[in-house]
């Protein structure tokens, strides 16, 4: 009879089981000595509760939970026999489950972790983090790597462009070229020495250094220029720019343009010049190219030297998109005023205007300060300190004057010329060294010592 009942007990706790396991019921266990322990889970421990051996009666099932709980008896629907007391006996299972409001406090716990944990992803800090990235950058992209020598102009003033009507450094202050010409490297090559640039950098103050190239000449003298001559032409050149980068020197590439004095004669030969130099020193902020020396002849800005130069330009910025770019001016780059209203769509271009002091006085002043009121970047490329044929005229006050109106409006100007030929213009004497000019005066004409004068005495030296 007891084996029946212990059966009974255990086929209605299996029915119960089948209701009870999905809210949690993981395991029942039955002991030898009859003890029910049953096993559930929630999300923090499992609850174990055991029921002593069942006693005779009806059979009890009572869930419960820390908390509310609910009792229900199940009474045997059939007589099962009697004790030897006479009393029926009862089985009392006590099963132990999470409540539905149990699991909702439990599920309400887990999503604000859940929420929490979202929250405090870093993504806050990521977007910091970027933030203060892109500010280090910014300044290494706009500044490019200057490879020149500690104390060097280009090693203090890096990377040159236009704003406005002036000449900038790459602290976007104003900054003034200063510097000397060669006269035509094909016909003197020995002024194209490392030593001579030194000595124009430390004992004058120059800052550049103007490689003038001719490219032909009509009265004679054609065999020593660029189209006759181009490879030992272009090896001076490429050794001058060496030698500038070397001293942390600017130097500008002229194309000297004068005779003929139409720039659109070459354009071809032009544009094949510059994508060399474009391509081999383009990333270096020393370089300057100037496109065309002198148009003269009755050529004039619109109709011929614009669009020669912005053709020569477009193969230029192929290769180099940030450097001075200088473009000649009508009747021996004096015309600067006709380029007002028309210049060219290239913000780091500037307009050349050349002057030799015994010959363009005020009224050529008079211009270039209009010009220059009017927004119109101007550098000097090349003048000379007598008559406009370079030789005769010396006249030092009109050459102060031109140099005080360039100090006052920051314009920057070169010097004609590097050269012993024996002329008003040239800055050393006939006879001396060309390839080892030395500090001081000793080998300088009276126009060489007026400018070394002037030079150091801006660069205050």
């Amino acid at each position: 009879m007891k084996n029946k009942i212990f059966a009974t007990a255990m086929a209605v706790v299996a029915i119960a089981v089948m209701f009870l396991m999905p809210v949690g019921l993981d395991a029942i266990e039955t002991g030898d000595d009859g003890a029910v322990t049953t096993t559930t889970r929630n999300d923090t421990s499992p609850v174990i509760t055991t029921t002593p051996p069942v006693s005779e009666g009806e059979i009890t099932t009572t869930p419960s939970i820390s908390g509310d709980s609910n009792t229900t008896t199940t009474p045997v629907s059939e007589e099962i026999g009697t004790t030897p007391s006479g009393t029926k006996p009862s089985v009392s299972v006590t099963i132990t489950v999470p409540t539905k409001t149990e699991t909702k406090k439990t599920t309400t716990t887990t999503k604000p972790t859940t929420t929490t944990k979202k929250t405090t992803t870093t993504k806050v800090t990521t977007t910091t983090k970027k933030t203060t990235t892109t500010t280090t950058k910014k300044p290494v992209t706009n500044i490019p790597t200057v490879n020149a020598p500690d104390g060097t102009p280009v090693k203090k003033h890096g990377q040159l462009s236009v704003k406005g009507a002036n000449i900038v450094d790459q602290n976007g202050e104003v900054f003034q070229l200063i510097g000397v010409s060669t006269h035509g490297v094909g016909w003197f090559p020995d002024a194209v020495t490392k030593n001579n640039f030194r000595v124009l950098r430390d004992d004058w103050g120059c800052n550049a250094v103007r490689l003038a190239m001719y490219i032909e000449e009509s009265w004679g003298g054609s065999e020593s220029c660029y189209l006759q001559d181009r490879q030992r032409n272009l090896n001076l050149v490429k050794n001058g720019i060496d030698y500038c980068i070397e001293l942390g020197l600017y130097v500008i590439v002229d194309w000297h343009v004068l005779n003929p004095g139409d720039p659109t004669t070459h354009t071809a030969e032009s544009k094949e010049f510059f994508e060399i130099i474009a391509k081999e020193y383009g990333d270096c902020p020393n370089i300057i190219y100037e496109l065309c020396n002198e148009p003269n002849g009755g050529v004039g800005w619109s109709d011929k030297i614009k669009p020669y130069c912005e053709s020569v330009l477009s193969t230029i910025r192929k290769h180099d998109s940030n450097n001075i770019v200088v473009c000649g001016t009508p009747t021996w780059s004096q015309d600067i005023h006709n380029v007002i209203g028309k210049t060219i769509n290239d913000k780091n271009v500037v307009y050349a205007l050349h002057f030799y002091a015994n010959t363009h006085t005020d009224w050529l002043r008079s211009r270039l300060k209009d010009c220059y009121n009017k927004g119109l970047p101007v550098l000097v490329t090349e003048f000379g300190t007598c008559d406009a044929s370079g030789n005769g005229g010396f006249n030092a006050s009109e050459t102060k004057k031109w140099l005080q109106t360039l100090d006052s409006i920051n314009v920057g100007f070169f010097n004609w010329s590097l050269c012993n030929k024996g002329e008003t213009a040239s800055i050393m004497t006939p006879g001396s060294s060309l390839a080892n000019l030395k500090a001081g005066t000793s080998q300088l004409t009276e126009s060489g010592k007026l400018i070394r004068e002037e030079i150091r005495k801006r660069a205050g030296l």
